[in-house]
């Protein structure tokens, strides 16, 4: 038998084997991806991290949607935000040593906790081979595999004790910028031709700085403050977000940190988690190619209904960066963005993309209201504007889902602590029910 014949036939088989009819999960009671049926979250751990807010229940039962808010440590994300904008100072280390010990540093911490990372940055020379040998790969992949190498190069790589898991947590953090510049830039001479500039980088700049030093050398004080903000967005959101929750549920198991990370980044690879913002840049460009008056409600309007009806772009029915499975009237994370996105697109020349977009984001929320014909209010979430960010700044698409991890790591190491830190430890494994009747079984003379 023909290797690719056997593989087409096992394949046809588990398309039967794999089928479930959906009201089967009604009829059960189970709460498919670990939502209600008012699409919230099952309730399936605490924490003291992160709190994504998106409504209140009502006394009387159901939901009220209200202004979205997270909130970092109980610190409101809007205040942190401000603060750092007012100060025009960088504050993804001090949002990083907020989530670790759960207080806000004194200007003495913060200044202890900057030269750590600094002293951390760098990497071992074998990883910088590794990373070498690895071009051409995905870049996630790439940064996976040096997380898990990290393994080899740690005196106790297996010990979850509260110092050991700080340690190793503060090196990944440190870690990850430098690993994901080197990544790209090795990547960009071995597909493009392109020269291989390796950059150290430099103890005194931000993380933020640095890793725009290692990428590019060249960039601008907002860029850097608007990668810093972004930084800030997206380095938590709470227990129950997929990348997250799998760092958790590997940390309960008792495993090594590398292990646990790397987890995580696998779950954020997935196109429907970490990789929304290529999608919104491609749908963006699309857009602006195929709508000829970029102020017409009408034409823009048509063709978002053509997009819902499965008619127009990618036919896929969907409009990508609109919509948040928590936050319903706004998401924080992208008020915030949207008004360093109008600052850098003033900077670059870009105003007239900037109101296209922001024009787009008011009609595609609008039709989606009209498609659905509910109540149900949905808003833009940070996708919708990260990718137009990230593509003013300068940075190639390759990176953009690493950029993610580069923030989220921060909110993953923070959940393992929290997860080994239990006095009652205990090990994460739901339920599936079991729906196929039992069978004799048949000897293989018989079959």
């Amino acid at each position: 038998m023909k290797k690719e014949y056997l593989i087409y036939k096992l394949s046809e088989s588990v398309k039967k084997t794999s089928r479930i009819d959906n009201e089967l999960f009604s009829k059960y009671n189970v709460k498919r991806g670990l939502r209600n049926e008012d699409g919230t979250g099952v309730l399936v751990g605490l924490t003291q991290i992160g709190n994504v807010v998106g409504y209140e229940r009502l006394p009387e039962g159901g939901l009220k949607a209200i202004p979205g808010k997270l909130y970092y440590r109980g610190y409101d994300v809007e205040d942190i935000v401000h603060a750092l904008m007012k100060e025009k100072r960088y504050g993804f280390e001090e949002v990083a040593y907020l989530m670790l010990s759960g207080e806000l540093p004194d200007k003495d911490n913060l200044s202890g906790f900057k030269e750590l990372i600094a002293e951390n940055m760098p990497l071992e020379q074998k990883t910088k081979m590794n990373i070498i040998d690895l071009e051409g790969q995905n870049i996630m992949n790439i940064l996976a595999r040096s997380v898990l190498e990290m393994y080899n190069y740690d005196a106790k790589p297996d010990d979850i004790s509260p110092d050991n898991l700080m340690r190793q947590s503060i090196e990944l953090i440190s870690k990850f910028p430098t690993i994901i510049a080197y990544a790209y830039n090795i990547f960009r001479h071995s597909t493009h031709g392109r020269s291989l500039h390796i950059r150290h980088p430099n103890e005194k700049l931000s993380i933020a700085e640095n890793f725009l030093y290692m990428l590019q050398k060249d960039y601008t004080q907002l860029d850097a403050r608007t990668l810093d903000l972004l930084l800030v967005l997206q380095a938590e959101h709470g227990g129950g977000n997929n990348s997250t929750f799998s760092v958790r549920v590997t940390s309960s198991t008792g495993t090594d940190t590398y292990s646990a990370i790397a987890a995580g980044i696998g779950s954020l690879k997935g196109p429907l988690h970490g990789g929304a913002n290529i999608q919104v840049v491609d749908m963006f460009n699309h857009l602006k190619e195929n709508i000829s008056d970029w102020k017409n409600n009408d034409e823009i309007d048509t063709y978002f209904m053509r997009m819902l009806n499965k008619e127009a772009y990618n036919k896929t029915g969907l409009i990508y960066g609109i919509g948040h499975a928590v936050y319903t009237i706004s998401d924080p994370r992208a008020v915030l963005l949207k008004d360093l996105a109008r600052d850098l697109a003033k900077e670059k020349n870009r105003s007239e993309e900037f109101s296209f977009l922001e024009l787009l984001e008011e009609r595609a929320i609008e039709c989606f209201a009209n498609f659905k014909g509910t109540k149900k209010r949905v808003s833009s979430n940070v996708d919708f504007y990260s990718g137009f960010v990230y593509e003013m700044i300068g940075l190639p698409q390759e990176i953009y889902t690493p950029l993610f991890a580069m923030a989220r790591i921060v909110g993953w190491t923070a959940h393992r602590i929290e997860e080994l830190n239990f006095k009652s430890k205990r090990i994460i494994r739901p339920a599936y029910r079991n729906i196929l009747e039992e069978q004799a079984y048949v000897s293989i003379k018989e079959r």
